[in-house]
């Protein structure tokens, strides 16, 4: 960035911002400012503030007190329509789409008045024109339901655009990308800070705030520990240890010793919930004791794997095996039973219930097994007192027992999914991307215990995007690909390159 940019306005400043929820400080006289023509990165743990301080600049939250300003003039954001008539988007970790309609139909809602269109069809004609300017692979026709999850952010990026914003906010943006759609998603934030656009992008990948940003900013507990620091000064281990106050130790893949096995897929065909063929002749195996990872760009099966694997429908042909009998045609509580947990890649659509309090979400599995009383009279006592328990033991912050779920972090809404589905009747676990949207330490928290369930005996398995998470924990790694899998290695022979060429069909 040349001298003269920098004497210009910023393109947003946010000064002195407080706020509160139930009493609780979520922001104290947080500030944050985005030039333009440049990629400022907003770093720090969930619970940091981080999305709090961006949702007040996109008109989410009202502040306590503080000051917002757009390219230096003072402005009043009550609501995200104020933020849209000011150029601020925002692309949230949880997409704000309506999943029963098409990308069209939800792009018409949002950005029909900017683009000055009547009808649906108008709006699919934009949606084409932009998303193959900016090689964003966009289907206007696509229900969201149907699709990915990669594939609904890049809805979510399309939409913001074609409303017309030129301050860009971008929450976790590859948290469930591969390398290469990351690199595609990095290179056109890059384009666009260089066609003068201003870009926040909030990451807890800290190899891409050192390779992209310009300046990082770093909170923690809702203040700011590092303002405004140009990229070229800082280091990794310096930003991990800004963002939790102390240093972090990455993890590396286990030696462990494997049992038997215990967990069998064979031959599985299966379709989606829409009833589109999903998964295709799908077989492996999961020791006792391993850590089994499935790698594969997103839309590539993984989610009708995941659905077919706990129950949630039923296969065409093929059998699941659990200690060498059959549960798959059982039921999902016949599942869980028998002792088959997961943790799904949205914790609140497949997880958490976002209006049930704290300790209703982390009792509701154990309802129908008696363990607090029956439908009629349950045990409330006790339901609060063991979630009191998982709340010290897996640190869950800003978190009670009667907190509703909706106000928790994303990473702290993960701890207490963990504390539920890792309970110790867990036979075999199935984790779906548990770590997407985290920081370095609730990521730590999540891989700790996958291999305590694996120290213990379990059956793990692992499904993720993110290659690196792949390869830190998984004994064995698959690669999965329209529907199949088409490689399988141990952790002595995979690399890197093989995952990558057998993910992008170049093997």
């Amino acid at each position: 960035m040349v001298e003269a940019e920098k004497k210009h306005p910023a393109a947003l400043q946010l000064t002195g911002i407080s706020k509160k929820f139930d009493g609780r400080p979520a922001l104290d006289l947080a500030s944050f400012e985005v030039r333009w023509g440049e990629i400022h990165s907003l770093l720090g743990e969930n619970g940091a503030g981080k999305s709090t301080l961006m949702n007040v600049a996109c008109g989410l939250y009202a502040p306590d007190e503080g000051r917002v300003a757009v390219n230096g003039m003072q402005v009043r954001i009550s609501k995200p329509a104020d933020a849209i008539r000011h150029g601020i988007g925002m692309v949230h970790q949880h997409y704000k789409l309506v999943e029963r309609f098409t990308t069209a139909e939800n792009l018409f809602l949002s950005c029909a008045s900017h683009l000055g269109a009547s009808k649906i069809e108008q709006v699919a004609r934009a949606i084409i024109e932009k998303s193959q300017e900016l090689e964003l692979d966009v289907n206007p026709y696509a229900r969201i339901a149907d699709i990915s999850v990669a594939e609904q952010q890049r809805v979510e990026i399309l939409k913001m655009i074609l409303a017309g914003a030129r301050i860009l906010i971008l929450d976790e943006p590859t948290a469930v990308l591969t390398d290469m759609e990351s690199e595609n998603i990095l290179s056109l934030l890059r384009t666009m800070a260089k066609d003068g656009c201003a870009v926040v992008l909030i990451t807890h990948k800290l190899r891409e705030i050192l390779g992209c940003a310009d300046r990082v900013t770093v909170m923690r507990a809702g203040q700011n520990v590092l303002t405004n620091a140009d990229v070229s000064t800082v280091t990794r281990g310096s930003l991990a240890k800004a963002m939790v106050g102390e240093d972090i130790a990455e993890k590396t893949r286990p030696k462990r010793k494997l049992g038997k096995s215990r967990f069998e897929v064979k031959d599985l065909y299966s379709r989606d919930l829409a009833n589109n063929r999903g998964v295709e002749g799908v077989s492996f195996q999961v020791k006792s004791g391993e850590i089994y990872g499935i790698a594969g760009i997103g839309g590539n099966g993984q989610t009708q794997l995941a659905n077919a694997l706990i129950g949630m429908v039923q296969p065409d042909s093929g059998d699941i095996l659990l200690d060498g009998s059959s549960i798959g045609y059982c039921t999902v509580v016949e599942r869980r039973a028998a002792g088959l947990r997961f943790i799904p890649a949205d914790r609140f659509q497949g997880g958490i219930i976002a209006d049930q309090l704290a300790y209703e979400n982390f009792c509701m599995t154990k309802t129908l097994d008696g363990t607090y009383g029956t439908w009629m009279r349950l045990d409330r006592r006790k339901m609060r007192r063991d979630t009191a328990r998982a709340i010290e033991e897996y640190k869950i912050r800003g978190c009670q027992t009667e907190t509703p779920s909706r106000l928790l972090s994303g990473g702290n809404a993960q701890k207490l999914l963990l504390s539920r589905e890792l309970d110790a009747n867990l036979t075999v676990m199935i984790a779906h991307s548990p770590t997407r949207g985290l920081d370095v330490q609730a990521c730590n928290v999540v891989y700790d215990s996958l291999l305590r369930a694996a120290d213990k005996g379990a059956a793990c398995m692992l499904i993720s995007e993110d290659i690196e998470e792949v390869l830190a924990l998984s004994s064995t790694v698959a690669v999965m690909s329209r529907g199949r899998i088409v490689g399988e290695f141990t952790a002595d022979e995979v690399t890197r390159e093989k995952i990558g060429e057998l993910m992008l069909g170049h093997a």
